[in-house]
């Protein structure tokens, strides 16, 4: 199980991992990116391993969207990290066999407390939030807006500043919640 838990993390960094592709004419260098959203104080445009050196305006936003993603995801685990430690767990049992929900460890020995079809029912939950949470025809204000034009809770009332100021605050949680999650793992 753990051999199964390290094989998926390293496959998850292949996400960061450069493409194999060759520089075309097209590409712009990494100071291009400087002023986009996020290069902020106190680092600025911070780009480490030089993954936009020679990128496209395309891989910025492939990029982008996978730091957004990674980072609402890890505000979830956070929370829900948090949440278990501090003892709040669903009423009932996890199974049919008397499994109660606070029976189950937290953190990665729950892994081994939930049967394989509970996993499973995991796994399929995940792939079908995968397939419903995908922007419908392009009609996203920016990249990982998903709300496509069904929930809006006011944020077409906002001005163009509050806008990226809200985006600004988003972006700079996710990667705190991704520092976070991986030092409480």
């Amino acid at each position: 199980m753990k051999t199964a838990v390290l094989a998926s993390l390293i496959a998850t960094a292949a996400a960061f991992a450069p493409a194999q592709k060759a520089v075309t004419s097209t590409a712009l260098s990494a100071s291009n990116f400087e002023d986009a959203l996020g290069a902020q104080p106190p680092l600025g445009f911070y780009d480490p391993l030089g993954l936009l050196d020679g990128a496209s305006e395309s891989k910025f936003e492939r990029l982008r969207y996978v730091e957004l993603k990674h980072g609402r995801i890890s505000m979830l685990a956070v929370v829900g990290y948090l949440v278990t430690e501090a003892g709040i767990r669903l009423p009932g049992n996890i199974d049919y066999s008397g499994t109660k929900f606070t029976d189950i460890p937290g953190g990665f020995d729950a892994l081994s407390a939930i049967s394989k079809e509970g996993l499973g029912q995991i796994i399929g939950f995940i792939f079908f939030l995968e397939m419903i949470m995908r922007p419908i025809g392009g009609r996203g204000e920016f990249v990982g807006d998903f709300r496509n034009d069904a929930i809006d809770f006011g944020w077409d009332t906002f001005d163009e500043e509050t806008k990226l100021k809200k985006r600004a605050i988003e972006l700079n949680q996710g990667r705190a919640a991704q520092m976070g999650i991986l030092a409480l793992m």
